[in-house]
C-alpha cells in the first residue's frame, strides 16, 4: 500500500473497482439478510456503487456528476437496516476484496474506512 496514493489508485483503478463491485453483489444477492433489501435487476445497483466507490476512494467524482451530493444515510433511510445488515455488508465487501487480490494492510484499510459508513446506514433496532 502506497500511502502517498489514493484509495482507488492502490486499488487498481476502474478495472479493480469494477472488478471489486462484480465479485460484492452476487455475495449480497445470496446473503440471507443482505440479498431481499436488493432488486433482482441488481444492475443499475451495481453502476451506481462503482460510481461511488470511485469517489469515496479518491478517485474520479463519478456519483457526484451524474447525481449530485450522495447523501448515502438518506437513500438507505426507506430500507430497515440494522447493525446485523452493516456486518453482513462488510463480511461481504471483505470477501469480494480477498477476490480481487487486495492483500494487508489494504485490505483491512479499505474495511476499517467502509465501517464508518456501514454503521451509520443503520436506522432499525436489532
Amino acid at each position: 500500500m502506497d500511502p502517498n496514493q489514493s484509495i482507488y489508485d492502490n486499488l487498481g483503478g476502474e478495472v479493480a473497482l469494477r472488478a471489486l463491485v462484480e465479485s460484492f453483489y452476487p455475495k449480497v444477492q445470496n446473503d440471507p439478510l443482505l440479498g431481499p433489501l436488493f432488486p433482482e435487476d441488481i444492475n443499475p445497483v451495481m453502476e451506481k456503487q462503482y460510481m461511488f466507490l470511485s469517489q469515496f476512494f479518491g478517485g474520479p467524482s463519478l456519483y457526484s456528476e451524474e447525481y449530485g451530493h450522495p447523501m448515502m444515510r438518506a437513500r438507505h433511510l426507506p430500507f430497515p437496516i440494522t447493525e446485523k445488515h452493516g456486518e453482513a455488508w462488510l463480511r461481504c465487501m471483505g470477501e469480494a476484496l480477498t477476490d480481487i487480490g487486495a492483500e494487508e494492510p489494504l485490505r483491512g484499510f479499505v474495511l476499517n474506512r467502509l465501517s464508518g459508513p456501514a454503521r451509520h446506514f443503520v436506522n432499525s433496532p436489532s
